[in-house]
This record gives structure tokens, sequence and C-alpha cells, in this order.
């Protein structure tokens, strides 16, 4: 009993750690190519580094954290290539979960979707940057609800957890977030509709026009920072 007791509180440690690191690293606060030093987390959390080790093995997983050899764990960096794929795949399943979700939907899920997306509005009008990332997945997921594919469905949030810390940065661009809003709500219209091809349409373009745009973003910012680094 003592055993279980000790395993289920080294769980529940590590995932608080997770989840702590999880975010630092969507909100930016933890940068691309940072190093995460096991034992100045360990002592930060005021916790052993077994619980740390296994919190970044987790993010590890998810894609957020890459291991080196004799350098250790770092916060990842995508390069463009790879963000270009990961909005490939993101096209291919949530289209995929939403042709399965839209004849399933009931007012619940309408009105679900809707309170999300009136948050968005109010986050908009605070600039709460750092909310922008979770409530797009927010919205995104209370869509795909019904579709009752679970495997899809945890592999979608998984490449969003991968792209959020970029769309964070992108959604503070001016009109960005505008462009959001009203793509979210036109979508959530055709769902209530019932007009699937159409909604699986607009939502293959949503996802393909924001990828490009973070794209067009991330390469003219990318190069001005070589510039800089360069010039120096």
């Amino acid at each position: 009993m003592n055993n279980r007791r000790t395993t289920i509180q080294r769980q529940t440690v590590t995932a608080a750690v997770t989840e702590e690191l999880r975010e630092q690293i969507l909100t930016g606060e933890l940068a691309e190519g940072e190093q995460l030093r096991q034992d100045a987390i360990a002592a930060r959390f005021n916790v052993s580094r077994i619980p740390i080790r296994e919190a970044l093995r987790q993010l590890e997983a998810e894609g957020l954290v890459i291991f080196y050899p004799h350098r250790g764990a770092v916060v990842s960096a995508l390069s463009i290539e790879e963000i270009r794929e990961l909005f490939d795949i993101r096209r291919l399943l949530e289209c995929d979960l939403l042709k399965h979700s839209v004849p399933n939907m009931t007012e619940k899920e309408f009105a679900k979707a809707q309170e999300v997306l009136d948050a968005y509005g109010e986050a908009i009008e605070a600039n709460d940057v750092a909310s922008f990332g979770e409530l797009n997945w927010r919205f995104h997921e209370a869509l795909y609800t019904t579709a009752n594919r679970p495997r899809s469905m945890s592999i979608a949030q998984n490449v969003n957890n991968n792209v959020d810390r970029y769309l964070r940065t992108q959604l503070t661009l001016k009109g960005a977030q505008e462009v959001a809003m009203r793509e979210h709500t036109d979508l959530l219209d055709l769902c209530k509709q019932g007009k699937v091809e159409d909604a699986v349409t607009l939502m293959d373009e949503h996802i393909r026009n924001g990828g490009d745009s973070l794209i067009e973003f991330l390469v003219e910012t990318r190069a001005n920072s070589q510039s800089k680094s360069e010039s120096r």
C-alpha cells in the first residue's frame, strides 16, 4: 500500500511539473534551444530529479523537448519544413474529424463551441495573448468532439501543441485575430446548418491559410534575426 501511495504521489508531481513546463514552452517563457537543467528545475520545484526526468521524457514524446548527448534536454526548435508538415497533418486529421463530427453535433456541442468563441472574442478585446493558443484549440476540439475518434483527436492535439507557441506569436499580428474570429464564426454556422462539405472545405482553407501566414512570418522573422546576428 505504501509503495502504491508513493507511486501515485510521484505521478501527481510529474503531471504538475509536466503541465508547468509545457505552458512555459508554449508561451515562449522557455525559448527555442534553451537548455533544461534537471537539477535547476528540481530545485525550483523543490522535488527530486526523478519526476523532472519523467516530465521531460513526456514533453519529448510531445515533440516539445529534445535530448542531446552530453547536453541533456533542450526546448525543441521546429524548422520551416517541419512546421509545414505539421500543418499538412492538421489539414488531413482535422478535416476528417470534422467530417465525422458534424452529423452527430447537437445543441450541446454548438453551445460549447459558442462559449469558447465568446471567450476568444473577449481575449482579443483584452489583448490576452497568452490565451489565444489554448482558446484556438478548445474551439477546434469542440467541433470534433462527436467524431468519436479518440486516437485521431489525441494526435491532433499533440500536433497543435507543437505549433501552439508559434501560433501565439502569429496571432499578435495586426488583423490575425479578426481573421481567425471570422473564420471560426463561419465554421460554427456551417456546422449548425449541417453543411458538412462546406464546413470541411472552409476548415481546410482555414488551416492552410493559417499555416502559410505563419510560415511567411517566421521566414521573415528568422531572416531578420540572422541578419542582426551576422552584423554584430
